[in-house]
């Protein structure tokens, strides 16, 4: 299929995009019947007028010229059959869709400019945000590592969730975290953190000093600027830290969705913060950050998530819970992990997030582990092929 030009692009491959394609052509055949049959007093024009401008933001160039003159011969023919082209009002007629035709080209040219700059900004949101957010190695200090970053909308590349993962001194660290807000302020935050993050992730000997050089860099970042309102400029994170040759897992979260730590069995822990604590960049005082220890058994993975995950929702406005949805499920690896969770996330949501999400998995790999079929039940088809069916 030909790429659809103009406004089209938004319509999808379905049946509102064959329909706008029929649409004019069906005006002024529809008209062409109407003012031949019906009598004197009556006109179609006003179809004639209507059908090039419906089709100039959803057909090419070419597209809207013949749509015009289509309009404009068929006015001419109806008027000349009747002998009445050369009166008064078929003169007007005549002159109207003309007008309505040329600016229907006009208004064609003008879809199709913003376009190409809509297009180029895209490109260029997409390009800063993998600059920003560069997916981590598949294999990090020993470490199998995934990440995944889905927007909301397909076309959406500008967001405000992120993942970092860095090889230091003290073992793999890791943070992802959700700035609120979008656009390119969200962005400017999200390299803060990640600028931040990478450097303190080297230099600093503990997990909560890291947190703490966050803050400081949010602070200037704020400062800079002259004074973000900090409770709209706050970011929720949860940061990581996996000792080399321990078992063991610390982390700090600062108002983020709880990690999940799935076993190789398929058990499940909420890794729960002891203290909950303030996102990133409240501005409310200085916060002592207190980092939690778990067990992290070789074939277990640590999973982190943004609220675009946790707060997904389905037609009926119930919230998809990934402990629930993975408690008892075993997966081949991290990046198998993340991909049924995307779709099971897009199944139960039918496919209409309303938030981004960034997924972060990370498995410490057991010797000789063996490979292990993926078991997750997927939302819909359960229902349907009965509960002892296993999903994907």
């Amino acid at each position: 299929m030909a790429e659809k030009p103009s406004g089209a692009q938004a319509l999808g491959d379905g049946w509102a995009w064959q329909f706008v394609r029929t649409l004019p052509v069906l005006m002024i055949v529809g008209g062409i019947l109407f003012d031949y049959f019906a009598p004197p007093a009556f006109t179609a024009v006003p179809l004639f007028v209507a059908a090039p401008l419906i089709a100039a933001p959803f057909v090419s160039l070419a597209g809207a010229i013949r749509t015009g003159a289509a309009a404009v011969l068929a006015i001419v023919v109806l008027r000349t059959a009747s002998g009445t082209l050369m009166h008064v009002v078929p003169v007007i007629e005549v002159f109207t869709v003309l007008t309505v035709s040329i600016l229907a080209v006009v208004i064609n040219g003008v879809v199709r400019h913003s376009n190409e700059q809509l297009a180029s900004a895209r490109f260029i949101a997409e390009t800063a945000m993998r600059a920003v957010l560069p997916a981590p190695m598949d294999r990090i200090g020993g470490l199998r590592v995934a990440a995944r970053y889905e927007a909301a909308q397909a076309d959406e590349y500008v967001g405000g969730d992120l993942f970092a993962v860095a090889e230091s001194p003290h073992g793999v660290r890791l943070v992802v975290g959700d700035v609120r807000g979008k656009g390119l302020q969200a962005v400017e935050a999200v390299a803060v953190i990640i600028g931040a993050f990478r450097e303190a992730a080297e230099q600093e000997d503990s997990l909560e000093r890291v947190a703490q050089r966050l803050e400081r860099a949010l602070a200037r970042e704020g400062a800079r600027q002259r004074g973000i309102d900090p409770v709209e400029g706050f970011v929720t994170a949860v940061l990581a830290e996996i000792p080399p040759g321990a078992d063991e897992v610390r982390i700090v979260n600062r108002g983020h969705p709880e990690p999940l730590l799935i076993h190789p069995d398929g058990a499940l822990d909420v890794l729960a913060p002891s203290v909950p604590a303030l996102p990133l960049g409240m501005d409310l005082g200085v916060w002592a950050d207190r980092a939690d220890v778990w067990g992290l058994a070789a074939g277990a993975t640590l999973l982190a998530f943004t609220d675009g995950l946790s707060e997904a929702r389905d037609p009926q406005g119930v919230f998809y819970d990934p402990a629930a949805r993975l408690r008892g499920r075993i997966f081949p690896g991290p990046e198998e992990l993340l991909s049924a969770l995307s779709d099971d996330v897009r199944l139960h949501t039918g496919g209409k997030s309303t938030d981004d999400m960034a997924l972060l998995a990370v498995e410490r790999p057991a010797e000789g582990q063996p490979e292990r079929r993926t078991t997750v039940k997927i939302v819909g088809r359960d229902a349907r092929a009965g509960e002892g069916n296993p999903g994907r």
